[in-house]
């Protein structure tokens, strides 16, 4: 069952998508990547992996519309993870409120400047984010956060995606919970080889799985 789940930021109304198996045991909110939105291809193709393993997934804008045509043109909001953070905290609270997810453990994945997001949010949100997945992701961007961040984090990286993978293993240094650092051999930042977006949905799935249930 898909239906529209709104996430109202302040004066920003959200547009998002909440799916949600009949027999659902967690929740994943997913934070998009640099110029993204909900309908990222890659972030629904791993969302619909999530849905088989009895994963219930909030795919959402961080920005609004007239926010998505700023940053085209600037590139400016993409890089505000206080802002993306803020939005993504308020999704998470949302999702404790409603009455279909409220009983289901929150996981959160997050894709490039996404990653940053999701690990600040975990940081603000200690009792109630289980678990993290970052995907090509900027955890450095995070900051001070990384050492504040005490649920389970999984670190995907794609091994050609050198300058990303070496930032994430700095970041992995700082994380205060248990962090783990898996590459997808011959990967670059998107994961277009062939099977490269499976494993990450594999990936990601069996640390939600282990994680939630």
């Amino acid at each position: 069952m898909t239906v529209s789940f709104g996430v109202a930021a302040g004066p920003a109304a959200l547009s998002g998508d909440l799916t949600v198996p009949a027999d659902a045991f967690g929740v994943v909110a997913f934070a998009h990547g640099s110029g993204s939105s909900r309908r990222s291809p890659r972030n629904i193709a791993v969302a619909r992996s999530l849905q088989d393993r009895r994963l219930a997934t909030l795919l959402f804008d961080l920005l609004t519309t007239d926010e998505s045509r700023y940053d085209a043109a600037t590139g400016r909001l993409r890089f505000d993870i206080d802002l993306l953070s803020d939005r993504l905290v308020t999704a998470v609270d949302q999702l404790r409120q409603d009455t279909t997810t409220r009983d289901l453990p929150i996981g959160l994945f997050g894709a490039s400047t996404g990653a940053a997001a999701a690990l600040v949010a975990a940081s603000r949100r200690p009792d109630v984010v289980r678990a993290v997945v970052s995907r090509g992701g900027r955890p450095d961007l995070a900051g001070a956060a990384l050492a504040e961040v005490e649920c389970p984090t999984l670190l995907i990286v794609g091994g050609q995606d050198t300058q990303v993978l070496h930032l994430n293993e700095q970041a992995a240094q700082r994380v205060l919970g248990p962090v783990e650092l898996t590459v997808v051999p011959h990967a670059t930042h998107l994961f277009e080889e062939p099977g490269a977006l499976e494993q990450v949905a594999d990936l990601a799935g069996t640390w939600f799985t282990r994680h939630l249930s």
